[in-house]
Formats: structure tokens, sequence, C-alpha cells
């Protein structure tokens, strides 16, 4: 039976915490939710994983990750067998924890309406086994209010118990990058939006000891559920500034990362201006979907947003924009892509990660296959049951016999693995004057010349 950290003295609440004497529950272990557990269990913490995914579950009692993060195959597999790290499919296990943390997913609906199944099934089988003294925190990315008018009442109404009063709640968004997850989670400063005073010192208290990150306070828990959306359209729309600035460069023969970096130097507001890197589009769960949650957000209100909107716009521009600029490659060199053989490094959605989760290289792969070239593929991330989400084509499993005899390689994500081998030995597996699109602009476009390619980067 849970302790419970609710409800205690602060004092009370930092000897348990700091004694690790509070075990975590971890609902949802997806991509957030086994970062979260394996972090916590490798910082000496009670873990619990909760999902209604028997695999998964199974997986993880192995010591088994199917998420591809640096690092964090590991981590399972030592907190696992160190006894810290366990899964169930059984919500009654939250009984021997003080603090649930909930990460569930919230697809798009046919309209970009945020889809809130999981969510909803979630509060109602936690709040079947809720006692008193809990702390219960969501991390799923939901539109505002979702925490109080919908968590809340489901929580309470199954539990018979009331937040605020009997157990803490809040709602403290997940803003990882993949790639770079296990570093962001112990470094990026937690907010915390609480129903009460009580649950966010809980929170607080969680996050500076389990993760030694302050916490950023905020009124409520509709104000933390609308900082994450506002993060990630911020992200959006400055990756589609970077692109339309890319697409200016490519037509006037300039370098946009040179533009951009000396932009960057300007003083403006509390911190320089911060331009992103343009890229040949832009993927994953979060980037692809919460600007269109703003977007429906905004209809509901009576609003008409152009933000949102537009930067999907543009972002979803970048691969067919990439493909074209592959057709002027290869006509400058008297080809076109039909009569080319074409190898492709990399299809997940973002460097150094093996999600191809709404990415965009699925289609610039399209028209690749439409195009009807030679075509191969290599990414040293990716499962091959996951490349099936992107292309029906199977995997080369080496780079070197992915470029083999190829007119032209296309970097669409920009894997350590691939800068490993000498560009010299690259080019000499592929044909003479083998144009090369580096879709992340990963390379340098110096170095990449100098070992006998036709470079060209997104806007340089």
């Amino acid at each position: 039976m849970a302790r419970g950290a609710f409800g205690r003295s602060d004092a009370e609440i930092d000897l348990l915490v700091r004694g690790m004497r509070s075990g975590i529950a971890v609902v949802g272990f997806g991509y957030i939710g086994t970062v979260i557990g394996a972090v916590l269990a490798d910082r000496g913490w009670p873990v619990t994983g909760i999902d209604v995914r028997q695999s998964v579950v199974d997986d993880i009692n192995m010591g088994r990750t199917a998420v591809a993060e640096p690092g964090l195959s590991e981590m399972v597999a030592n907190a696992v067998r160190m006894g810290r790290l366990r899964a169930t499919t059984d919500f009654s296990a939250i009984a021997d924890n003080d603090f649930v943390i909930v990460n569930v997913g919230t697809p798009l609906g046919p309209d970009y309406e945020p889809i809130v199944d999981d969510i909803k099934a979630a509060a109602r089988a936690l709040g079947e086994h809720l006692q008193p003294g809990h702390v219960v925190i969501l991390k799923s990315t939901v539109p505002p209010d979702t925490t109080e008018t919908l968590v809340r009442p489901i929580l309470e109404e199954t539990s018979g118990l009331r937040a605020g009063v009997d157990f803490g709640l809040a709602f403290c968004p997940e803003r990882l990058a993949e790639g770079q997850a296990i570093h962001e989670l112990t470094s990026i400063p937690v907010v915390v939006g609480a129903v009460d005073e009580c649950s966010a010192r809980a929170c607080a208290t969680l996050w500076r000891h389990a993760l030694g990150v302050e916490s950023v306070i905020v009124e409520d828990p509709r104000t933390a559920e609308m900082v994450k959306l506002a993060d990630n359209v911020w992200v959006d729309l400055n990756v589609a500034l970077a692109n339309e600035l890319a697409k200016i460069c490519d037509k006037l023969g300039m370098d946009a990362l040179q533009v951009i970096d000396a932009a960057n130097t300007m003083p403006k507001g509390s911190g320089p201006v911060n331009i992103l890197r343009p890229s040949m589009g832009v993927g994953g769960y979060c980037l692809t979907k919460d600007p269109w949650f703003v977007n429906h957000l905004g209809q509901s209100l009576g609003l008409d947003l152009s933000i949102p909107r537009t930067s999907r716009t543009v972002n979803d521009t970048m691969p067919g924009y990439s493909y074209s600029l592959l057709e002027q490659l290869l006509a400058d060199q008297g080809k076109t892509v039909a009569q080319s053989r074409v190898a492709v490094l990399g299809i997940a959605f973002k460097n150094n990660t093996g999600d191809c989760r709404l990415t965009p290289t699925k289609y610039i792969v399209s028209l690749l296959e439409e195009s009807g070239c030679e075509l191969s593929i290599h990414d040293p991330w990716v499962a091959d049951e996951e490349a099936l989400s992107v292309t029906s084509i199977p995997m080369t499993a080496d780079i070197e016999s992915t470029v083999k005899d190829a007119d032209a390689l296309v970097v669409l994500a920009g894997h350590r693995e691939f800068h490993r081998i000498p560009l010299t030995r690259l080019a000499e597996l592929t044909t003479p004057k083998c144009v090369f699109l580096d879709g992340r602009n990963s390379f340098d476009p110096a170095a990449v010349r100098a070992a006998g390619f036709i470079y060209k980067g997104i806007g340089r």
C-alpha cells in the first residue's frame, strides 16, 4: 500500500523522496515512458512500468526495449538486472508507489482533433486503484483543460477520492528531443502545473531529487498544458523560417547556414536571435502534431490562426522540394532520376534515432520508388519491421553495398555511422561525378567536394 507523498509536510516529502523510499509507477511504456522509467531506475528508484501491451511488458522484464534511443538499451538491461525496473499490465501495481507518471499517446483524428481515448482508459484504470496520498502526474501532450476537465473527473469518480484533498494531481509536459532524451531529462527544467499548492510542491521535490532539475511552477495544469504546445509551435515555425530562407539562398547561390549563423549573433529580447537549421523535412510525433492541436484549439475558440497552419504547410513542402534538388543535380550531369542508381542513407525522422513515426523521408522514398530508379536504402538505426512503415524495399545490410555504383547519394538522416566511413572510400565505391544530396546539412560541403562528389545541401 502506498505510504503517500501527498498531504505530508514539505520536510516529510523531502525525506521520503531523498531516501528513495517512494516507488514510482510509469503508466505507458512507449518512447517517453521508457526513457523516464529507465532513467529513474538508473538513478536508484524502484520503478514499475504499466502498459496494456503484453509484448512491451515482456520485453522490459527480459531487460529489452524496442525504443531506439542512444544509451537506453543498456540502461534498461542494467535496471532490470539490478531489480529496480519491472513491468506489468496490472494497474493494481500502483498501490506500491507514491508517484504515478502517465505517458499515454494522443494521436490526431481526421480533422486534426486530439484523440484522448487512451488517456480516458488510463485514468479509469488508475482511478480503480488510486489511494489517499498518491501523486498523479500527467505528461501526455494534451489540449488545455484536459487534466482538470477530463482526467480529474474520471479519477475522482472511479476512486471516490478528491484531487487536491486526498491525492495530488499535476500536469508536467514532456519536453525531450529524441536522440538527446536521456541527457535532456536530467538537464531541462520541468514545468509543473498542479491543481493545488501541495501537489505542486510534491512534484517539485520529486523532480529535484529524482532528476536533479528545478521546476518552473505555473498557475495551474491548463497553463502547463499550453506551455508544451507553445514550445512545439515555436520550433515548427522556426524551422519553417529556416526552410524558407534556405529556398531563397538556393536561388541566390549562397549558404543559408552562414546567413543563419551570422544572424544568430544579434541580441534580441532575453537572448540572441535563434534561427534553427533547414532540413529536408520535419517529422516525429510532436512537431507534426502539436501545431494542428493549436490550430484546432483556435477553431474551437472561434479564432482563425495562421501560424500553426503556415508552419505545417511550409515544412510539409520540404520533401518534395528536396526531391526537386536531386532532379536538378542529376540533370546538371545529363542524367534523370529514372536512369540513375540512387542510394538513400537514413530513413528515421531524426539523426541518431531509429524512430520512423511520421518521418518526412517516407515522401522522398515514395517519389524515388515512383521514378523507377534503381534504389538501395540503408539505416543502421531502424529495425526491419519499423522500416516497413516507410518502404517495402528491403534495406541493405551495410553502407558499402548500399552505395556501390550509385549515381546519387541521398542522406536523409545524418546518423553518426555515416560519418565514420571516409568520404574518399564512399567516392571510390560510387560512379565518377556522383551527386551528394545532404538532406540534413550534416556534412562539411568542402570535405564532400574534396572527396570527388558534387555536393548540394538544403540552402547550401
